[in-house]
């Protein structure tokens, strides 16, 4: 266990939280337990998340996108207090970093995306900015749109929306994680081949073709893929015993593949859960090695 707010700190200090001009507050939201023994992480605060976080037993909840946004309305009703109900009800402590997770070097989306992308950073395009979000940098090797498009449906689990646009060959790429359509400009006043960030408007297309810049809209999320969902096979009676150890093995073995017939990755898979034994966890290792990126953490 640690203390609550040595945790606080020591999170706001390693992503300069206090540092950033944002949208929302960054750092603890809601305080909870003063010890903390296990944290779940998320994307978004929402109540999906929440009941599964406190489900599993979260001393304090972890997340990109928190609360007490700007321009959003001031009141505790409705759904947003429902939320915070949940929150404070259960004791559990809510923290939340929006830019400084995104700016973050090492850390943080945009430097972790090149990294799953195979692009060597070049630096920031956003120069104006102090904590810049905006980056260029290059592929090891030019290849065709529809090439880029593979490689980010196999870092990201799904496929991205394209707006082919730009030259034969793609090299020069910048990024923006999130929704960062609108830093397609970038792109264009530097002359590179293709823009990726997480949503698209109207707007984007047009000015994809008209500035002939790729743009690839991989998904604000980017998350998920085929088999998000696990699996408990809980027989009634048991004389059903051996049907439920033939449909874990069958299901885990059979669906638990890290690439389709294709050969493209795909982590897909079902956990199912219920059963003990050699053949069991023959199926437990097929589909945890090659599966769903399931992880958990306890401390």
């Amino acid at each position: 266990m640690t203390a609550l707010s040595e945790l606080v700190a020591y999170a706001d200090d390693l992503l300069s939280a206090k540092r950033f001009r944002d949208y929302c507050p960054n750092g603890l939201q809601v305080e909870g337990r003063e010890k903390v023994r296990r944290i779940v992480s998320g994307v978004t605060a929402c109540m999906e998340f929440l009941d599964a976080a406190i489900e599993a037993d979260a001393d304090l909840a972890l997340v990109h996108h928190g609360y007490f946004w700007k321009g959003e309305p001031e009141v505790l009703t409705g759904m947003k207090a429902r939320r915070l109900r949940r929150l404070l009800e259960t004791r559990t402590s809510l923290l939340a970093y929006h830019l400084p997770l995104d700016a973050h070097p090492e850390l943080g989306n945009n430097a972790q995306l090149a990294q799953r992308l195979g692009i060597k950073v070049g630096g920031a395009l956003d120069l104006e900015s102090s904590h810049p979000l905006v980056f260029h940098g290059d592929l090891d090797a030019a290849v065709s749109g529809e090439a880029f498009g593979r490689v980010i449906a196999e870092a990201l689990g799904r496929t991205p929306l394209w707006i082919d646009a730009g030259p034969e060959k793609i090299r020069r790429v910048a990024w923006c994680t999130g929704g960062a359509q609108d830093y397609i400009r970038y792109a264009v006043d530097a002359g590179l081949d293709a823009f990726v960030s997480g949503e698209i408007s109207e707007r984007t297309t047009h000015t994809a073709r008209e500035e002939g810049v790729h743009y690839f809209a991989a998904g604000h999320h980017a998350t998920g893929g085929r088999g998000a969902k696990d699996m408990v096979s809980l027989p009634y009676t048991d004389r059903l015993e051996l049907l439920a150890r033939y449909l874990q093995q069958l299901i885990m073995e059979s669906l638990g593949k890290e690439l389709d017939l294709d050969g493209k990755i795909v982590n897909q898979g079902i956990a199912v859960y219920g059963n003990k034994g050699s053949t069991d966890q023959h199926a437990y290792v097929q589909q945890l090695r090659e599966g769903v990126s399931n992880f958990f953490a306890t401390f």
